[in-house]
């Protein structure tokens, strides 16, 4: 209740731009892939020659016996034919950008018109050719949009198909057409129950209907002489003749044209355009309105077109860049345990001959600890660095709890465990507070939901026998993996991040050592200025620091810890938008690297254009695929396509299966991957989406902290490698 008494109203939750902005991409994207399926996969240019199967009960005689002009406007029913030694030439299916201009040099050079029945979808992608057709004085009439049998189609999908094609014309052109041929009609007496109603619907938006009475059959490709054959007529009545300019290879066509120009006028034949040869004005001028219509239908198309292009190359693009990368991850993966192995039977041979360890491997080193409220887990984060086979100093960094976290490490009272309470002011700050506390040269850094096994530390500080390595990044591993969300968190560390840094180290360009487990030189930590404030992504931003100060970075696969990852959808959410956002952060921190020569160069020409394309540039593309895969599935061959989801599946599976293999896991958890595609993946990409217009909208997120659960226990760790 407020003061007043009043009950109080929650304010609404208000949607964010990006979110309407990317909804309204993804309507438009769906909208565009919709026209393009309609237009290029639900119909398509075929055989004119078959008719429509069906009855023919209800269509009038004067239709079946009639002429092939027919007009059923204002309820009345007439049927005509050209006048005596009159033909009507006409070509249907086009404009085809090949054997169009052929045809229509033809006719010039004869100084014939014709009729054209052109296909909308045809004129839209040929627009040059109707005005064409247009100039030099042919007339056009409307053959649908897409080619679609009308005899067979719902009433809403012939309005759509006459309609659209008008459009088209009127939007290229600037003229309208009221001629009509339903494609697969050929003569009066073919004309079934379905096309008679089809016919009658054009009638109804002011169509006159033309059929055929002589054939070419070119659509058979039978030779020219045989083309010529069909249409010369037998007599002087008047004949509508049916070639076609599109829909396959017409050179023969052409040929028969040329040839059939040439010889009937000399037999005292006229050939023109059905409009001409039945005395009417076919083609009108479009109003305004038709005009700004029909202009905004082709040029709707048009840029639809070109979505599907830009996206069908980019999707190429995305599939060729995933497959490069799962070769490469894996490749450079084999190629580390290659080099783990030598170097892990170096280090076994120096100890059976009692050989000395290099300087830097055999030294206690100082474990920093910094904790906010870790009470749940404090107790076996500590314990268990305690209990680590290579002498430690472990200072735990209290940074202002709220809870018990600080008591409980100091009832520990372990001898080993320094406790320093301080003021709250940010996870950098207490692991600054605890490094100018540290007594070693070597420092490893925790966080406080993290527990170690007993060879983790001297593992992971193995490396630092090389006077170059200035960090070392661990395995991290989820303790909380039961569950599906759990056992999707646990195949991303394995799969995801695991390979990842396995191919960064052979690469020379880790741009990551996580909180979680990270060893440091304590003289590389302070030369880049101890751990920055300056992003979410603290860990980031001192490994990308410490590259660009010519440290290499390396990655220690047997140096394990266990964490707890986030329990539920909307805690994963809040985990990884920090991340994600703080890594963008880091990123453009020290886009320097990127023009730099040395180890800097290598971070930023490697590690930056890595994480740019594969963590930033393919999630921001995703949703796109994911649509056009829906697309694929409607609209084009749904075995195919789901035989290529399949294909990718099973890269994924493979890559996964010799993943946890690296890691010595068990497959079990393998059985979620399928469903992680469908749920977990869309997830992570739409917090790459959120992180990168949060970025560019220079808008400061704060800090997220993530549920502890204290289900901390240390497993028993896996058998050593052979």
């Amino acid at each position: 209740m407020s003061p007043a008494g009043q009950p109080t109203t929650r304010k609404p939750r208000r949607v964010r731009a990006h979110w309407i902005a990317l909804a309204a991409v993804l309507v438009g994207l769906a909208l565009a892939l919709t026209i393009q399926g309609y237009m290029r996969h639900l119909a398509g240019i075929g055989d004119d020659s078959v008719p429509s199967s069906g009855q023919a009960g209800s269509v009038p005689q004067a239709v079946s016996q009639g002429g092939p002009i027919v007009d059923a406007r204002g309820g009345t029913v007439r049927a005509v034919r050209p006048p005596e030694r009159t033909l009507a030439l006409t070509f249907d299916d086009g404009p085809d950008p090949t054997w169009t201009p052929q045809i229509l040099d033809v006719l010039a050079r004869h100084h014939v018109h014709a009729t054209f029945f052109v296909v909308g979808a045809a004129a839209i992608e040929n627009p040059g050719l109707v005005q064409r057709m247009v100039a030099e004085g042919h007339e056009l009439g409307v053959h649908t949009l897409t080619h679609v049998d009308l005899g067979t189609a719902p009433a809403w999908r012939r309005q759509l198909e006459i309609a659209g094609a008008q459009e088209a014309i009127a939007g290229i052109t600037g003229r309208a057409a009221t001629l009509l041929r339903p494609p697969y009609s050929s003569e009066n007496d073919a004309v079934t129950d379905g096309t008679w109603a089809a016919m009658q619907t054009a009638a109804q938006q002011g169509y006159l209907t033309v059929l055929t009475t002589l054939d070419g059959e070119d659509w058979q490709r039978p030779g020219q002489s045989a083309i010529e054959r069909n249409l010369t007529p037998s007599n002087a009545q008047g004949q509508v003749l049916l070639l076609h300019d599109g829909g396959g290879d017409r050179a023969q066509t052409v040929a028969a044209l040329d040839s059939l120009l040439g010889t009937l006028p000399g037999q005292g034949y006229h050939v023109t355009t059905v409009g001409d040869a039945v005395g009417i004005s076919s083609m009108r001028a479009a109003s305004p309105a038709e005009r700004v219509s029909g202009t905004a239908f082709v040029w709707g198309i048009q840029l639809s077109d070109a979505v599907i292009t830009a996206v069908s190359w980019t999707l190429l693009a995305s599939g060729v860049v995933t497959f490069v990368r799962a070769v490469l991850v894996v490749g450079f993966a084999a190629r580390h345990r290659r080099a783990a192995r030598r170097a892990l039977g170096a280090v076994r041979g120096r100890r059976r001959i009692n050989a000395p360890l290099r300087h830097g491997v055999v030294e206690p080193v100082s474990v920093i600890v910094p904790a906010y409220n870790e009470a749940a887990g404090i107790e076996a984060a500590v314990r268990s660095i305690a209990a680590s086979t290579h002498p430690v100093e472990i200072i735990v960094v209290d940074d202002g709890s709220t809870d018990a976290t600080a008591d409980i490490v100091a009832s520990l009272d372990l001898p080993a465990v320094k406790l320093i309470r301080k003021q709250n002011g940010g996870k950098p700050s207490a692991l600054n507070e605890g490094l100018r506390a540290a007594s070693h040269d070597i420092v490893v850094m925790v966080d406080g939901d993290t527990v170690f096994e007993p060879d983790t530390v001297r593992a992971l500080i193995e490396p630092f026998a090389d006077p170059h390595v200035g960090a070392v990044s661990g395995n991290t591993k989820v303790a909380n993996r039961g569950g599906i969300l759990g056992a999707w968190q646990h195949i991303e560390y394995v799969v995801g991040f695991n390979l990842d840094r396995r191919l960064f180290d052979v690469a020379e360009c880790m741009p990551t050592v996580p909180g979680a487990i990270g060893a440091f030189r304590r003289d590389a930590l302070v030369r880049v200025g101890g751990v920055s404030d300056d992003t979410l992504a603290e860990d980031t931003d001192l490994t990308m620091a410490l590259c660009r100060d010519g440290w290499r970075v390396v990655y220690k696969d047997d140096a394990r810890a266990w964490t707890e990852a986030p329990a539920t959808l909307g805690a994963l959410w809040k985990q990884r938008y920090r991340w994600c956002y703080g890594t963008l952060q880091a990123m453009w921190k020290h886009r320097g690297a990127v023009v730099q020569g040395g180890q800097a160069g290598k971070l930023g020409r490697r590690g930056l254009g890595y994480l740019l394309v594969l963590q930033v540039l393919l999630p921001l593309f995703a949703p796109v695929v994911d649509v056009f895969a829906v697309y694929g599935l409607i609209f084009l061959d749904p075995i195919r396509i789901a035989a290529l989801w399949l294909a990718f599946l099973a890269v994924q599976l493979l890559m996964a299966g010799y993943a946890f293999r690296l890691d010595r896991e068990p497959l079990r958890p393998l059985w979620t991957l399928p469903l992680q595609q469908f749920v977990y993946r869309q997830l992570m990409y739409l917090v790459v989406i959120q992180s990168v217009v949060t970025a560019l909208a220079g808008v400061h997120l704060r800090w997220h902290r993530m549920e502890r659960y204290g289900s901390l226990r240390v497993p028993p760790a896996p058998e050593s490698p052979a």
